[in-house]
């Protein structure tokens, strides 16, 4: 069965469940990775690139995984797999889930409706509200459009709007 489209999670009206003991099975998240690059040299890099959420929302774990393959494919390509270091800051903690209905014909003999309706897990996805910072990219002097670039395509494979910010070693927000 495919994915539902982004808009049937993207927003949330209150506090994500609590009562984890009730979901069984819950499907782990599909990033691989949460940090890439070059960690050891973090504290010479001079430029920053931040990616952060303009609206309150619900990010699932693979746009996430989406957005990692994008960002990192374009700076490995462009400046080099040793020459920046791309962390993903959310973690995707709240279950989605989904209460899978038949539709074709006859179906209404088959199931109970909005009978019991909690639904079974199909992934999970990260909380974030405005002022997040999603994404972020460590790099050197140089490099502010490829960084600008590869966090635009990061920001695509995402359901909300954000906003790129680039930071100086020292300095305050450009």
């Amino acid at each position: 069965m495919p994915l539902r489209p982004a808009r049937c999670y993207t927003h949330f009206s209150g506090p994500p469940y609590t009562r984890r003991e009730y979901i069984h099975g819950v499907p782990p998240p599909k990033i691989t990775r949460f940090e890439m690059g070059n960690r050891e040299m973090m504290e010479k890099w001079e430029i920053k690139g931040e990616l952060v959420m303009l609206e309150a929302g619900q990010i699932r774990h693979n746009a996430l995984e989406a957005a990692r393959i994008a960002v990192n494919k374009y700076l490995t390509t462009t400046i080099g797999d040793k020459n920046f270091y791309f962390r993903i800051r959310v973690y995707p903690h709240h279950v989605i889930r989904e209460n899978k209905m038949m539709a074709f014909a006859g179906a209404d003999r088959l199931q109970d409706g909005m009978r019991q309706a909690f639904g079974k897990p199909v992934g999970t996805a990260a909380r974030v509200y405005p002022g997040t910072i999603v994404l972020e990219v460590w790099a050197r002097k140089g490099d502010e459009e490829n960084v600008k670039e590869a966090l635009r395509r990061g920001a695509s494979k995402f359901p909300l709007p954000s906003r790129i910010v680039i930071r100086t070693r020292g300095a305050q927000a450009s």
